[in-house]
């Protein structure tokens, strides 16, 4: 690699490594906070396919997040005399003789030929379907790495991927300084303007999140223009402004961010298709828009997009008179201020919202829990895990084992 691994980067890949060891298929979730370096990890994985004379495949959830890990992976791995190839539905790569592939769920379509796969990597997987993410591996029996950038709180990924080993980066790269993050209300919006004119004044360039509207694409695609139309009028007037919203056409969006990498653009107004997948090192300052609307989970996905290169970043977020917010809504941008520890935040969001509604529907059932309470009963959840993964392994009784294990437990233990 071009550049010096973390240690947590080192521990996911030796255990990575001792996976693709045996004989029975990976099965594993790669959890990693913003920014870790979760893309490197995964393609060692994927170079280990190669490796062996088969072939390995990248899916991710959306087109701009596919086209980021190629642009990421495509530079090392030409290096490495390695063929990549990119195959989205707007993008027909040359998958002919490509050893390793980085798609949409375009990879599944009929007529991809992925019978020599060996690796498979999918990216924010539980934004797929089950039916998708089983369609890469239906008919062949490849490792699978499954990723996600949103950590997931210990506990709650033992239970809801209780079926998937677990790895954890939660490191950033040395080199990466935290990212700075202000709340500030609407009178003060102003001044969070003037503080992103001197990041734009020193060459840098900066990011300007619109509201989060609750009805269609359409109308938030409306609501940034008329944004974006604004800011061009008035603080930003003096500078080159570029608009990125859902109902652009792919080819549109690669444009836009293409001029934005390239720094023919000082600022990309944008709704919130920039949560994850987009990557520009010289991007050190962004402001969020009535940051109330957002979830917590998702503030952070968004203030992952700075703090990207070696210069400090900062996040502002506006929002309104903070004697209007919800207690929830204080709490959770009052969090975002004090942490930009991906993990701690996740802790505080099972903590705000409940054990139920953190993973959305994979989870549906956990609330209804009468005496278990995942934070609360962690080393007794670990242990009910390990004896599952014997009984599976083993098929031993299970009367025997639940028997063994509460044998010496006192009665008050179990209350």
């Amino acid at each position: 690699m071009p550049f010096e691994l973390t240690r947590d980067q080192e521990r996911a890949i030796t255990e990575i490594d001792a996976d693709l060891g045996t004989a029975k298929p990976m099965q594993r979730l790669l959890q990693g906070d913003v920014g870790s370096g979760k893309t490197v990890v995964a393609l060692y994985a994927l170079l280990r396919a190669v490796e062996a004379g088969r072939t390995g495949a990248l899916m991710a959830p959306t087109e701009t997040l596919a086209e980021q890990h190629f642009l990421t992976v495509e530079p090392i791995c030409g290096e490495l005399g390695v063929r990549v190839a990119l195959l989205t539905g707007s993008v027909k790569g040359e998958v002919e003789g490509a050893q390793v592939l980085v798609g949409t769920h375009a990879l599944i379509q009929e007529g991809v030929e992925l019978s020599d796969l060996a690796v498979a990597v999918v990216d924010e997987q539980h934004r797929f379907g089950v039916e998708q993410r089983g369609a890469l591996a239906a008919g062949r029996s490849p490792h699978v790495l499954h990723m996600t950038a949103t950590p997931i709180p210990r506990t709650l990924a033992l239970t809801v991927y209780g079926d998937l080993a677990v790895t954890e980066i939660a490191k950033p790269p040395a080199n990466r300084k935290p990212i700075v993050t202000s709340w500030v209300t609407d009178e003060l919006s102003s001044e969070a303007y003037r503080r992103l004119r001197k990041h734009l004044d020193a060459g840098r360039q900066a990011y300007v999140v619109c509201p989060l509207i609750e009805e269609s694409e359409t109308s938030q695609a409306r609501a940034a223009e008329a944004e974006a139309e604004r800011l061009r009028r008035g603080e930003l007037r003096d500078y080159r402004v570029g608009l990125l919203h859902g109902r652009l056409r792919p080819a549109e969006r690669r444009e836009l961010m293409a001029q934005f990498k390239a720094r023919e653009l000082d600022v990309l107004v944008s709704t919130t298709v920039i949560e994850v997948g987009v990557d520009v090192p010289n991007a050190t300052i962004m402001i969020v828009q009535e940051a109330d609307r957002f979830g917590l989970a998702q503030l952070h996905q968004l203030r992952g997009r700075v703090g990207r290169g070696a210069e400090q970043s900062y996040c502002l977020l506006v929002s309104r008179a903070k004697e209007e917010l919800t207690d929830n809504a204080r709490e959770r941008l009052q969090a975002l201020v004090e942490t930009t520890d991906g993990f701690e935040l996740a802790e505080k969001d099972l903590e705000l919202r409940g054990e139920g509604q953190l993973l959305g529907k994979r989870q549906a059932g956990l609330s209804e829990f009468r005496f278990t309470r995942l934070r609360a009963d962690r080393e007794l959840l670990e242990r009910a895990r390990e004896l599952a993964g014997e009984l599976v392994e083993y098929e031993g009784p299970l009367n025997d084992e639940v028997d063994r294990f509460f044998a010496g437990a006192e009665t008050e233990s179990l209350a």
